[in-house]
């Protein structure tokens, strides 16, 4: 009875470190190439793989401060369109498969579609930036070095109005890479949508209530 009781035990234990051996390698497979697919998909070559892009909003884009400057610091549609923190840089990217659904029906595959569309499509952008008090332009542009000195004095005062009462960047800045669309704006989108504006110091005192 023992040696049949111990040949048993061998053989689950065998089996089970196979199952863990095979379960580490499948793990690190996903992490590395969930990684790798991240990466791929956060090129400038992806992104305008696509006619709907390349002939649209990149061909706006080529030659914007944000393509062409001085420095040669260039800000790539990932950095305007995707968040960099881990868990809404997913959640972006799970989103972005219904933009590859909407690639396949041709939604606007042509010009003609694209500018029948524009305006819905930065209204989708406008709002995600007036939610999150337009974060992505703040992964770059850090209000607090800023040098005033080199802003002219009603860009100053703009700020200072802007800081004081609320306001996020996308309000102001907008059209900048991209052609504008006809009609309303961000300012007039936020009173649609209700999206409340938060004073600085109203959102400091609340994250110091969170703590």
């Amino acid at each position: 009875m023992t040696r049949p009781f111990l040949a048993m035990l061998r053989a689950r234990w065998k089996l089970a470190l196979g199952l863990a051996v095979l379960g580490a390698f499948a793990a690190m497979f996903l992490v590395v190439g969930g990684a790798y697919g991240l990466a791929v998909t956060s090129t400038e070559e992806f992104c305008i793989g696509c006619h709907e892009m390349k002939n649209n909003v990149y061909a706006e884009y080529k030659g914007t401060i944000h393509d062409s400057n001085r420095s040669g610091v260039r800000a790539i549609c990932t950095d305007c369109h995707v968040p960099r923190e881990p868990v809404p840089l997913i959640a972006r990217k799970m989103r972005a498969t219904f933009e590859v659904i909407g690639h396949l029906r041709g939604i606007i595959d042509t010009k003609e579609k694209f500018e029948a569309h524009r305006l819905m499509l930065a209204e989708r952008v406008w709002a995600r930036m007036l939610e999150t008090d337009s974060h992505e332009c703040r992964n770059c542009h850090v209000a607090e070095k800023m040098d005033k000195d080199k802003q002219t004095e009603k860009a100053q005062a703009r700020h200072a109005k802007g800081k004081a009462e609320g306001w996020t960047c996308i309000e102001c800045h907008f059209g900048i890479a991209h052609t504008e669309p006809s009609g309303p704006g961000p300012q007039e989108l936020r009173e649609k949508l209700k999206i409340p504006r938060v004073a600085p110091a109203v959102a400091t005192a609340d994250k110091t209530e969170q703590k």
